[in-house]
């Protein structure tokens, strides 16, 4: 049946007014927020105490989202773990936790906030996007009951969940995703029964949201940027920094540059957990990025993005990751090659012993081709080419293939592999490739005193990640860092 002429003129008049308010960049924000902790206790505190700590960081919050506001953004993430912390057992965080409706009820928690069980953190986060007129994307914890006829249900009657929740502009609930990926620590927590691939629509682009250790995975954070097309991921993290692969600022970068995305990170600030490192990122580099583990400060991050990434001019060409490195001659194999230890994975090293080489180093499938020229070699400094191509074990299991130029901590190569925050030595060129099985691979470069390095060097389509300026800052490392998530 043919739609009648007011209803297609209605319909006609919603599309223009989307078409006009849709736009071609936005302002996006993050927070990254020094969140004030509860009391270490295994007794459950009672919820008025509860939300009394809960308060406390969303006022600190709230100055962020209205800052952000006043300066243009359309959008605000903020930390995981941000409003109450993570000093839990799974007794201890419940009277923290809120029952989160699925989005699809339609509800603005700001102006109907007893249409549901009691929920006064969504009310207060929704009032804040409404009266701000902004996104706002927070992390807090979802409870659901259960009983008997659910075979799965815990011997509590419940399950609880970490939570993303998305407020927009209205202050109407339009996400929520139950983090699926849980960090070993996180045993106050419940794992859904299946992943979630959680997406909403704005006038600036279509997004995404999971949470912290998803990242490594391929539920959610494959599925959302390679099926389901997002143009920007929101990413809640309490990311604790492991260098030289696996630092906030470095990673984050490298994987929004990787999947070709917008890529919004709030980490939360804890130095005695080397929590630090929140960055607005877009597939060409960092927009802007924080990372401090001097002081205990928060900080607000402001930058403008392409809606819709990958129609920008400057949207890079689909890189085959393994072309170069196979079709290349393979360098001279050194005699002198070893192992190493970075992050509990086994590395075959070698020794960049010249001011200029070409050298190749293997591992398994893998083998990795370094051409590079340095500035001035500096005797109190060494680097070695590295090669990783195996399956990590520790927090959680996961296949990587490595390929990794990187300053040791001292002469000593017993270092090697050892973190390292700065260098002095500077390359005029280096290239690096590699053999690898996979097309997720992520380009890293690290300057000394943990800063990235925009604009300084690129990949080519045939997988070589190379320098573009004639002579680089001190390096701390140049990595690609693949995932080969069909492995796992």
């Amino acid at each position: 049946m043919l739609p009648s002429q007011p209803l297609l003129h209605a319909a006609v008049f919603a599309l223009a007014v989307l078409q006009a308010l849709a736009s071609d960049t936005f302002i996006a924000a993050v927070y990254e927020h020094a969140v004030i902790l509860p009391d270490a206790t295994d007794e459950p505190v009672s919820p008025d105490d509860a939300l009394a700590l809960m308060n406390k960081n969303m006022d600190v919050l709230e100055g962020a989202i209205k800052e952000a506001a006043q300066q243009g953004a359309h959008i605000i993430v903020t930390p995981e773990d941000g409003i109450y912390g993570w000093r839990f057992t799974r007794e201890a965080i419940y009277p923290y936790l809120e029952d989160i409706p699925d989005p699809a009820v339609d509800w603005i928690p700001c102006t109907d906030p007893t249409r549901f069980a009691p929920a006064p953190v969504q009310e207060r986060l929704s009032c804040m996007a409404r009266k701000n007129s902004i996104y706002v994307v927070a992390n807090i914890g979802d409870k659901k009951s259960c009983n008997s006829s659910d075979p799965s249900c815990p011997s509590d009657g419940r399950y609880q969940y970490n939570t993303d929740v998305v407020f927009d502009s209205e202050g109407k609930l339009v996400a929520r995703y139950h983090k699926y990926n849980l960090f070993v620590s996180e045993t106050q927590f419940n794992y859904p029964k299946e992943p979630e691939a959680v997406t909403f629509e704005t006038p600036f682009g279509k997004f995404g949201v999971f949470t912290c250790f998803d990242i490594l995975f391929r539920e959610p954070a494959v599925v959302l940027v390679s099926e389901l097309q997002v143009d920007t991921v929101l990413f809640p993290t309490a990311w604790m920094n492991v260098l030289p692969f696996l630092t906030a600022i470095e990673f984050h970068s490298a994987w929004a540059m990787g999947m070709g995305v917008n890529f919004l990170a709030a980490n939360t600030h804890y130095t005695s957990l080397s929590m630090t490192g929140s960055g607005i990122y877009a597939p060409d580099g960092a927009r802007t990025y924080y990372y401090n583990m001097k002081t205990e400060d928060g900080r607000l991050l402001i930058a403008e993005l392409d809606s819709h990434p990958r129609l920008s001019p400057a949207s890079s060409p689909a890189v085959n990751w393994s072309s170069y490195a196979l079709s290349a001659e393979r360098f001279p194999l050194n005699d002198r090659d070893f192992s190493g230890l970075i992050f509990h994975d086994w590395f075959t090293f070698t020794e960049l012993t010249k001011p200029e080489q070409n050298l190749t180093i293997c591992q398994k499938d893998l083998c990795c081709h370094l051409s590079y020229k340095m500035a001035r070699k500096r005797e109190n400094e060494v680097y070695v080419l590295g090669a990783f191509d195996g399956l990590h074990v520790v927090e959680g299991q996961y296949y990587l293939q490595i390929c990794t130029l990187l300053k040791c901590k001292s002469t000593d190569l017993n270092t090697c592999g050892q973190p390292v925050e700065t260098a002095q030595t500077k390359f005029e060129m280096f290239s690096l490739s590699g053999t690898f099985g996979t097309n997720y691979v992520f380009p890293e470069v690290l300057y000394s005193g943990v800063q990235l390095a925009p604009g300084e060097f690129e990949v080519l389509k045939d997988g070589r990640l190379i320098s573009k300026a004639q002579s680089t800052k001190p390096v701390v490392t140049v990595t690609l860092f693949g995932r080969w998530y069909e492995k796992d």
